[in-house]
């Protein structure tokens, strides 16, 4: 069972996390038929009060998930590819649209940070190979290590304070490296010093306690339970009668499916 969301964790506290409180769509920004505005979260706007230092963004593959964090980290100064403020440079012309579009409400500002990517930790981690001292990685290359241990280890030694934009860290890792994962946030977001927003298929990572969660499935990104997210409910379901599921879909074309 989920713990209930910590009630007595202090919510104005302006010294610490959350450091991001609020992201919102500047109205005369929004190019209505053009994208991103065409997908159907992002069409309605963007008001998203962030209360909590860990914020899960779910949905399913085309909802704009990686889009809003793209763009959220080029707002932050961080790499469209990965990284932090120091590994890239641009100029507000060269923004995404959905980045041009959105206003961050900060208490206080964040200037330390990552965006990290999936899907372009390589080109990330090569570029770390050229131009950064390893030492800062744990000593060892990124490249050195399976795929899972270098995320691993980026998340440990380079993850100390500030905002921290995660876009489906647990592509490389295994069950048991995410729950090693979920410790690493909570060492980091419990001191007050850290924030996290992550977009994830994964129902363990989205079942860290007190976290809030965004469905970006619909017309309007809406907070929603963890029981209710489709994620957790079909991992359930599979896990709790795998049988059924390999009936439907393993069944021969065209052959109408008969209850037993």
């Amino acid at each position: 069972m989920k713990p209930p969301r910590r009630a007595t964790r202090p919510r104005d506290r302006s010294f610490g996390a959350p450091f991001l409180r609020r992201i919102i769509t500047l109205p005369d920004k929004i190019v209505p038929g053009q994208h991103p505005f065409t997908v159907p979260a992002f069409s309605q706007g963007i008001d998203i009060a962030l209360e909590t230092r860990v914020t899960f963004f779910v949905g399913e593959n085309g909802s704009g998930k990686s889009t809003l964090l793209e763009a959220l980290a080029e707002c932050c100064g961080f790499g469209p590819q990965g990284g932090s403020r120091d590994h890239h440079r641009e100029s507000l012309e060269e923004r995404s649209a959905l980045a041009k579009a959105l206003r961050l409400s900060w208490l206080p500002k964040a200037t330390e940070g990552f965006f990290m990517r999936a899907e372009s930790f390589y080109n990330f981690a090569t570029y770390i190979e050229q131009v950064s001292d390893l030492r800062a990685y744990g000593g060892k290359s990124l490249l050195a290590q399976s795929h899972g241990e270098s995320f691993l280890s980026l998340f440990a030694h380079r993850f100390e304070q500030g905002l921290y934009i995660l876009d489906e860290p647990e592509a490389a890792l295994s069950p048991q490296r995410q729950l090693s994962f979920l410790r690493i946030i909570h060492e980091l977001e419990s001191s007050a010093q850290a924030q996290f927003l992550i977009s994830t298929h994964s129902p363990i990572l989205l079942s860290y306690p007190g976290a809030v969660l965004f469905s970006l499935d619909g017309d309007a990104i809406r907070e929603i339970a963890y029981r209710d997210t489709e994620h957790y409910r079909v991992t359930r379901d599979f896990l709790n009668a795998p049988e059924r599921y390999f009936k439907h879909l393993f069944r021969p074309d065209g052959q109408e499916e008969v209850d037993s």
